[in-house]
């Protein structure tokens, strides 16, 4: 069974048309309005129907399991199949839901199950706080007795200076943070406007929804296509020179496989699925190949730590349609991962700090400002205090720190690190994980000094997060600082870095004759030869954010010296064609570059 959870600030539906498996109904039944809910998004599955009774307990410990941490005013069951594509037959599922009702009904809870089998508008309002969006798989499998107490929640806290403050309490001096905060504590409200970053993919021609495909699903035009290949590169460089070999796995997994089943259901994001003679999952993450990639090599500890990487071009999550929003989150997404293994807890340890190290570069590198989240488990954090202490002190600045009451997922301790957009919510960028688990369970193992083979701890680590996340958080940065600096991107991701604006015709050939000595100093320069005035050739060089803009007339062509545009400062200043070069390459040293993938002259251009 899958169900996705939503804490709602309402849920309004209405019955439309019945289907031929549509249950009888009362007339009272055909419409509902409930406020502070807890709505259940039901999919009942093929093998649900081995034992629906365990599947009916199972699905309520959940249920309840969130109930009792959000205190809704009521439960409303709704029927939801696009959840699977591996329906039960309407009899298998009609029972369990009613099973699910009647449950929930003895335990004094206020329940309402959304009629089965009818077409349905509906409008739901998310709360938008952590919890408020949540996801469950529902197996047959005996639930473990929980050894926490309904009271027992994460405990949030400011760590500053080796110091636990409450963040309620806490002298905030970055807003960012403030609203990290707010956000992780659920005090956030959800305004329900779109981003910035939307408008702006669209307007300069990265990218658009697609709308023949899935939702979530982009189309990418060169512009955007560009700067994808140029921080794949970018993470490419960086992980390889950390000691990271570079694999590529498959997309498509079999679900029969009992270690990628149960890592998958451990994740907890929704997945794709598909049927022919074998049930299928496209990836969410590189994990599963990575995973099987190790487990069928010959480790020694003295190979240890060893990383592979991957860039997932693609991973797929199946995010409920009104989740999808831009590039924040996707159905179809690209993600950089890298799985180190690593012999114990005190060398996984020493590889975090190095990729706590990575990820912080990849914000310096990308002139993005992160807010960190350390989290862990009590346990863990009982025994590492000093450690997790000495990694704070790495990133120089407060940060929010989680302590879980017991170990929830496959990783004891993570740091993750986000960016804040123009709306003041998280965008969730690098992340590094202890994982105590996958070793084990996909039969990776090392030989140890003593022969012994030992099942070793795995580092997962996004230097990045997903690349179009990269993307959101660099767009959304230019509208958080509209009023404090011209908007563009860095310099060594700007599609067009340099370009040359002729006055008249007799200016062109000098033009073009000036970029083709730009370009074989490998910078990316166009020529806007179009027949419009000087006035609106600056202002569309201004709405493409070029960096440097030249206009070329008759004073170029008898000096040497040229004036030169400046985006960043808005300054116009002389300097030779080499002192622009040189200026370029420093701004751009150690980054990658790859050539402008359109026609140097604009006339020449497509209009995506």
């Amino acid at each position: 069974m899958r169900i996705l959870l939503i804490h709602s600030d309402y849920l309004k539906y209405k019955t439309r048309n019945k289907t031929k498996i549509a249950e009888k109904i009362e007339d009272n039944k055909k419409q509902g309005l409930f406020e502070n809910s807890l709505v259940v998004f039901t999919a009942v599955e093929k093998e649900d129907g081995a034992d629906p009774q365990r599947i009916v307990e199972n699905a309520v410990a959940e249920i309840m399991d969130i109930y009792q941490k959000v205190d809704p005013d009521n439960v409303v069951i709704y029927p939801y199949a696009h959840l699977s594509s591996s329906l039960s037959s309407p009899d298998v599922a009609k029972k369990i839901l009613k099973g699910i009702e009647s449950k929930l009904n003895e335990m004094d809870l206020q329940v309402e199950r959304v009629p089965f089998g009818w077409y349905k508008s509906f409008e739901v309002s998310c709360k938008g706080h952590p919890l408020s969006e949540l996801s469950r798989t529902i197996t047959v499998e005996k639930k473990e007795e929980k050894k926490t107490t309904d009271g027992e929640k994460s405990k949030f806290f400011i760590l500053d200076k080796e110091e636990l403050h409450d963040p309620e309490k806490f002298q905030y001096e970055s807003g960012d943070l403030r609203k990290l905060v707010l956000y992780e504590l659920g005090k956030m409200e959800s305004t329900g406007d779109e981003p910035p970053h939307v408008k702006l993919m669209r307007e300069k021609k990265l990218a658009d929804y697609e709308p023949s495909a899935d939702v979530g699903h982009l189309r990418w035009y060169p512009k955007g296509r560009l700067i994808r290949d140029l921080l794949a590169d970018y993470v490419y460089n960086l992980v390889t020179e950390n000691g990271a070999m570079p694999v590529e796995t498959p997309i498509m997994y079999d679900l029969a496989d009992e270690a990628i089943r149960v890592h998958a259901e451990k994740f907890g994001e929704r997945q794709y699925r598909m049927h022919n003679k074998k049930e299928l999952m496209l990836r969410y993450a590189c994990c599963f190949g990575a995973f099987r990639v190790l487990a069928d090599s010959f480790l020694t500890w003295k190979n240890l730590p060893i990383g592979v990487y991957e860039l997932s071009t693609y991973s797929f999550r199946m995010e409920k349609k009104g989740e999808v929003v831009g590039l924040k989150r996707l159905r179809g997404f690209t993600m950089p991962d890298l799985h180190t293994v690593c012999r114990d807890i005190d060398q996984s340890l020493e590889e975090f700090d190095k990729q706590i190290l990575m990820c912080q570069k990849t914000g310096e590198d990308f002139q993005i400002n992160y807010e960190v989240i350390f989290r862990a488990t009590e346990d863990f954090f009982e025994e590492n205090k000093e450690w997790m202490f000495d990694e704070a002190k790495r990133i120089g600045k407060p940060i929010l720190m989680e302590i879980l009451p017991e170990r929830k997922h496959y990783w004891i301790c993570k740091m993750d690190f986000a960016a804040i957009d123009y709306l003041g919510r998280p965008i969730e960028n690098p992340t590094v994980q202890i994982d105590v688990e996958s070793g084990e369970r996909f039969g990776i193992t090392y030989i140890d000094e003593s022969d012994e083979e030992i099942n070793p701890i795995i580092i997962h680590c996004s230097p990045t997060g997903s690349i179009e996340r990269v993307i959101c958080s660099l767009l959304e940065k230019t509208a958080v600082e509209l009023n404090e600096k011209p908007p563009m991107l860095p310099t060594w991701l700007s599609p067009t870095q340099v370009r040359l604006l002729p006055i008249a015709e007799r200016h062109i050939d000098y033009a073009l004759k000036l970029a083709q000595d730009l370009k074989n100093s490998k910078i990316r320069v166009d020529v806007d030869d179009r027949q419009d005035t000087v006035g609106k050739k600056i202002r569309n060089a201004g709405k493409d954010w070029v960096p440097y803009v030249l206009v070329l007339g008759d004073n170029e062509l008898e000096s040497n010296d040229l004036m030169v545009n400046v985006r960043s400062t808005k300054e116009k200043i002389s300097m030779s064609l080499d002192d622009l070069k040189e200026r370029i390459h420093i701004e751009t040293v150690h980054m990658p570059y790859r050539a402008l993938p359109l026609p140097l002259k604009l006339s020449k251009r497509v209009n995506f």
